[in-house]
């Protein structure tokens, strides 16, 4: 039932399997399985899903068909009263395409119904504070200096973008991604990072302080003149390469590693049998590092 009602919005949308997965970051098969009922999308996907449809999460859930319900001429009175106007409540939000546009010095704190399109446009010196930003995609954006501090950006994507001297202190990034992008200079203390991912991106000279990190994965980036301190637990670095990349204070659990670790530093920290091992054998200097 839910894979027909998918099929019935997705079409309605004019938007192929492909188009779909697409903005959902999953592949066409996976479409296709939730269409023919093989599988079911999980409860985030779903809201996303309602979301890039333009339906209400009820819609999925609805056992019975829209359906015209025929009315006898006999009941139909010679005059009627016009409809009254559909509810603030019960109207459907807009969903604004913002892309393509020069948003340059707009302060969008503290709103939350930003889940619209924002490719391709530039949004430096912007105010998000306190702003729901929860699965948007940033694609190719200049977004240099500003202020995301406080805001919701969980299950968001930047992709192609330029994040110079962005602020996002205290932000929720959980399940974020970073792809293609080049991000300098940001300030990330207190940030929640839980399962943000960064691939093939330049991370360099921001400031990690009380991020928390945890099923955070590094993947073909370049990382210089960083300094990773506290918990880092089910975290990955694979194949990036490393400037002035530095490991203080920090306890390290069940974190992966590979590549050339030559250029690590670790400073006073320890690290669970595997993690020393990964380490290891990635030639890092470990003589800062105790097994725990």
């Amino acid at each position: 039932m839910i894979g027909n009602r998918i099929t019935e919005a997705r079409k309605k949308a004019n938007l192929s399997q492909a188009q779909l997965a697409a903005q959902l970051f999953i592949s066409p098969q996976a479409v296709g399985k939730w269409e023919r009922g093989e599988s079911v999308p999980d409860i985030i996907t779903m809201n996303r899903l309602a979301g890039i449809l333009g339906v209400d999460l009820n819609y999925f859930s609805n056992n019975t068909p829209e359906k015209e319900t025929a009315v006898p001429e006999a009941a139909v009175p010679a005059m009627t009263e016009p409809a009254a106007p559909a509810s603030a409540e019960k109207r459907k939000k807009p969903l604004w395409n913002m892309s393509k546009a020069n948003w340059k010095g707009a302060d969008f704190s503290g709103l939350g119904n930003l889940h619209s399109k924002l490719s391709s446009s530039n949004i430096e010196h912007c105010k998000f504070v306190g702003s729901n930003l929860s699965g948007l995609l940033l694609k190719f954006n200049n977004a240099s200096n500003c202020d995301f501090s406080q805001s919701d950006l969980s299950n968001s994507h930047f992709q192609g973008s330029n994040l110079t001297n962005d602020n996002f202190s205290g932000s929720n990034l959980r399940e974020s991604e970073f792809s293609t992008s080049n991000i300098k200079h940001c300030i990330f203390e207190g940030a929640d990072l839980t399962g943000a991912k960064f691939r093939m991106s330049t991370f360099n000279k921001n400031i990690m302080k009380d991020a928390v990190m945890q099923g955070t994965g590094f993947s073909a980036s370049t990382l210089s003149d960083i300094v990773f301190e506290g918990t880092i637990e089910d975290c990955s670095f694979e194949n990036c390469s490393y400037t002035r990349v530095s490991f203080h204070n920090s306890r390290l659990i069940n974190t992966f590693f590979k590549g050339n670790l030559k250029k690590l530093k670790f400073t006073n920290c320890q690290a669970d049998r595997l993690t020393y091992e990964f380490l290891r054998v990635g030639k890092a200097n470990v003589d800062g590092v105790v097994v725990f």
